[in-house]
C-alpha cells in the first residue's frame, strides 16, 4: 500500500538514483571505451597465462605432450587486430623495437620448450621454461605498468 507522503519521496529517490547511475556511467565512458578496444590483447595475454599455468602443472607431472601443446600455443599466439596493434606500437613509440624483441624472445623460448618437451627432455624443458618465464617477466616489468595505466586507466597492475 502506497501512502501519499511516501510516494513523492520514493519517486524522488528513485529518480535521483537513476541520475547518479547515468552520471557515473558517463564519467567512465572514455576509460571503458579504451579498455573495450583492447580486449583482444587482454584475451591473448590471459590465454598465454593459462598456457603457462598448464605448462607448470604438466612439467610437474612429466606430461610432455601437454607441455609441448601449450608451449606451441604460446609460440604461435594470435596477434591483436591491426588497428589495435598500431595503437600499441604508437604508444610504445621509440621502444617499439624492444617490444618486438620481447615478443620474438617469447616465441623462440616457447618453441625451444616445445622441442625439449617433444624429445622428453625434462631438464631441458625446465631450463627452456625458465627462459620463457624470464622473457615474459622482462617484458611485463618494462611495459605493463605504463600500458595498463594508459589504456585501462588503472594505476594498480596486479590483476
Amino acid at each position: 500500500m502506497k501512502y501519499p507522503s511516501q510516494g513523492k519521496a520514493r519517486s524522488w529517490r528513485h529518480c535521483s538514483l537513476w541520475v547518479y547511475l547515468i552520471a557515473l556511467g558517463c564519467a567512465g565512458l572514455p576509460v571503458a571505451s579504451l579498455a573495450a578496444e583492447l580486449l583482444a590483447l587482454q584475451g591473448i595475454m590471459k590465454e598465454m597465462g593459462r598456457n603457462m599455468q598448464t605448462i607448470v602443472d604438466s612439467l610437474s607431472r612429466e606430461d610432455y605432450a601437454v607441455v609441448e601443446k601449450a608451449a606451441l600455443a604460446i609460440a604461435g599466439h594470435p596477434q591483436p587486430p591491426f588497428g589495435e596493434k598500431m595503437r600499441i606500437l604508437s604508444f610504445v613509440g621509440g621502444d617499439a623495437p624492444r617490444f618486438k624483441v620481447f615478443d620474438g624472445e617469447t616465441h623462440d623460448n616457447a618453441t625451444a620448450l616445445a622441442n625439449a618437451a617433444r624429445n622428453g627432455e625434462g631438464e631441458g624443458a625446465i631450463a627452456a621454461f625458465h627462459k620463457l618465464q624470464s622473457s615474459c617477466l622482462a617484458c611485463h616489468q618494462t611495459f605493463r605498468r605504463q600500458f595498463v595505466a594508459h589504456f585501462h586507466g588503472k594505476a594498480d597492475v596486479r590483476e
